[in-house]
């Protein structure tokens, strides 16, 4: 009785990658560095465990106001009064009062540049579901449970210290990817360094993001410092095409966030360089196909594929085809039937679908009967004992 052959994961090797990439060694307690424009996590140090991210947070604030914005919640000229409630807050502030209505613009340069408590809880209860800043705050949690961040949990609108408020490494630089992603009309007024509103708060009119004078294209995003959580920071810049986002969190002074943000900046963008791997259309292997009017499909890339390597690397990587075969016809050209997973040591894995790039129909009588009478003479040639053993 002929049985059909069992698939089996075919792995073709291709070329070796020669030089591991250089680990970042940071102080920080909790550390995730990615280039977005591939994709690459450059480095994760206790990158998905919760930690308090003290006034990073107020980036959901951030978000979730965008958000109403576009939607036609908002306007940036609406003014908003100021409750009791958000006059209480200490530490940063606008320095805010029950008798102003603040337009949403400066609340929201209050909030990046001036880091202001205040201005969070009036956004927060003009948002809010029930009008509470903790009615707030638990919206902000849905909405990252939403967008993927696993690991955050909001107990208020500015990550004043509060038992449970909580976000992780990645959830706070996936966020930072989204607000630069979302709403790049707003993304500017990271970059902003001083913001004097009406001429009270004299003592706090600077941003406190170490990186935006240095002239190494940082344009973002948020400081953070409560005595628990220590000093972080979500920083961003842009050198040429290539932009890198970054989260240091639980170190023990200012002045160390200022040394490690930009050694992480100087590493990343130093270290590593964006290479093609794969061009659009480009045939990179074939596969075989059963029953095919062709013994073999060509394989091939719908995208440009580009990766991140060290930059003392050769230009060869490590790579490896995987798909399960022969791939039984009839085939369509751009068909999903394998991936193409390159493994630079020391960087995560990259993979990638590759389709085919031509149809392959079921072939005729003849190209059938010659199939099943190799896989007869196989099984013959193999003998009985091999034909028992396959059965069990």
């Amino acid at each position: 009785m002929l049985r059909s052959l069992t698939p089996l994961a075919i792995v073709l090797s291709m070329a070796v990658f020669l030089v591991p990439a250089h680990a970042f060694e940071t102080q920080a307690r909790g550390a995730i560095v990615i280039d977005t424009s591939t994709g690459t996590i450059l480095l994760n140090k206790n990158a998905d465990e919760p930690q308090p991210p003290a006034s990073m947070s107020k980036l959901m604030t951030l978000y979730v106001t965008f958000e109403a914005i576009r939607d036609g919640r908002l306007t940036l000229e609406e003014k908003l009064p100021v409750s009791e409630h958000a006059m209480s807050f200490g530490g940063s502030t606008m320095f805010l009062d029950t008798t102003d209505r603040v337009s949403v613009e400066d609340l929201l340069r209050g909030i990046i540049v001036l880091s202001g408590n205040d201005a969070c809880v009036v956004l927060a209860e003009a948002l809010s579901p029930d009008g509470t800043e903790a009615g707030f705050a638990q919206y902000m949690t849905q909405r990252a449970q939403q967008m993927g961040m696993t690991n955050s949990v909001f107990k208020n609108s500015s990550g004043w210290p509060a038992t449970g408020h909580v976000m992780s490494s990645r959830d706070l630089a996936l966020l930072a990817r989204r607000i630069i992603e979302d709403f790049p009309e707003y993304y500017p007024m990271f970059a902003e360094t001083e913001f004097e509103f009406d001429g009270r708060a004299p003592q706090n009119t600077q941003n406190r993001n170490p990186l935006l004078r240095l002239n190494i294209g940082a344009d973002g995003l948020k400081t953070g410092h409560t005595q628990r959580a220590g000093y972080g920071l979500v920083g961003s810049a842009k050198q040429g095409d290539r932009r890198v986002v970054f989260v240091v969190n639980g170190l023990d002074t200012a002045r160390q966030r200022a040394i490690e943000s930009e050694a992480i900046l100087s590493w990343a963008f130093r270290q590593f360089v964006e290479k093609s791997v794969i061009k659009k259309g480009t045939k990179v292997a074939e596969a075989d196909v059963w029953m095919g009017r062709t013994d073999t499909v060509a394989l091939e890339a719908m995208e440009n594929v580009t990766t991140l390597l060290p930059i003392l690397s050769s230009d060869e990587v490590a790579a490896e085809i995987i798909y399960d075969g022969p791939i039984h016809a009839p085939v369509l050209k751009g068909d999903e039937l394998a991936k193409l997973v390159i493994t630079p040591e020391g960087l995560p894995e990259l993979e990638i679908p590759l389709y085919a790039a031509e149809d392959v129909p079921t072939g005729g009588f003849m190209i059938r009967l010659k199939t099943v009478s190799m896989v007869l003479l196989a099984r013959l040639q193999a003998g009985p004992d091999a034909d028992l053993a396959s059965e069990g």
